[in-house]
Parts: C-alpha cells; sequence; structure tokens
C-alpha cells in the first residue's frame, strides 16, 4: 500500500516519518543528514510507494514566513525535481519541536535522550505528518457519545453505612 511521508528538514539534518498503511498512524522512521537526504528518499522508494510527501513549514506565530522558509523552499525546488510523479503538501509546523518534547517527556524517556535532536526531528516528523493524515482523512469520531449510555456503575447510589 502507499505510504505518505512526513518530512521536518532542517539545514544540517533532517526529520522523517512514515505513515502506516492504512494511513491511520504516523511513525517515526529516521533522522538523517540532510546532505544525504533526496539519496536516503530515493532509496527508500525503491522499497515502498510513497504517495504524498507531507513536508514541515515554518511559519511565524503571525502567520508570517520564518527565516528558515527560504531553506525549505530551496528543499521543496530539489524535492520536486528529485519525485516529480509525488505531490507534496506543506504543514505548519509551529510548536512541533515543543510537542516533540512534551511527547518523550510523557513516554519516558530519560532527560540524556531527550537532549538527542535526532530523536526530536524524527518525532517532529510525525507530528507534521500526523497533523496532515487527521486534517485531510475526513473522518469523525467514530461513536456519537450522545449515543452511547450511561453506565450504571454511575447511576448507583451508594449505600451509607
Amino acid at each position: 500500500m502507499d505510504r505518505l511521508v512526513g518530512i521536518d528538514y532542517g539545514r544540517r539534518r533532517t526529520g522523517l516519518a512514515v505513515s502506516d498503511p492504512l494511513r491511520i498512524f504516523a511513525s517515526a522512521l529516521d533522522t538523517v543528514d540532510t546532505a544525504k537526504l533526496i539519496d536516503y528518499l530515493k532509496t527508500y522508494a525503491e522499497k515502498e510507494t510513497i504517495e504524498r510527501f507531507v513536508v514541515g513549514y515554518p511559519v511565524n506565530l503571525d502567520g508570517t514566513p520564518a527565516e528558515a522558509q527560504v531553506h525549505v523552499d530551496t528543499f521543496l525546488k530539489t524535492l520536486r525535481k528529485a519525485f516529480p510523479d509525488i505531490p507534496v503538501s506543506l504543514e505548519d509546523e509551529r510548536f512541533t519541536s515543543v510537542l516533540a518534547h512534551q511527547v518523550m517527556i510523557d513516554g519516558g524517556m530519560k532527560a540524556s535522550d531527550r537532549r538527542d535532536k535526532k530523536s526530536v526531528d524524527r518525532i517532529s516528523a510525525a507530528i507534521i505528518l500526523q497533523g496532515h493524515m487527521d486534517r485531510t482523512s475526513g473522518a469523525t469520531f467514530a461513536v456519537n457519545p450522545d449515543s452511547v449510555p450511561e453506565s450504571r456503575s454511575r447511576n448507583k447510589t451508594r449505600k451509607k453505612r
């Protein structure tokens, strides 16, 4: 099945994530040196069918282009040239590093391991990709909360002893 690839582009290293075949979950894939990124993606594309690239796009809080946007734009030209038949979507990457750190804390990762920027890049790419999939899937909540009957335990009153 086709996969989506999430990219958290950086000038030195780039975090990558991939969707599961059903496109429900994004998983951190790898962190690669940016200089080797296109070659890595070509090798990956030989093993898996890539349907779309989802690239984190740097924007300031006020919606204006962030300083790093120039570098991402240059990368986007290279990516589109290397993979002309694979569409590229841009996803707002604001707060992804903060969210990645929180995921690592919530997951019980040691403080020393959380300082590894490669981990942050991979997890940021997964957050970017998951955000795109959630936004574009058209899925709705599987169960209408109003249709769930109240639990009997909530309806029972406790007897005083």
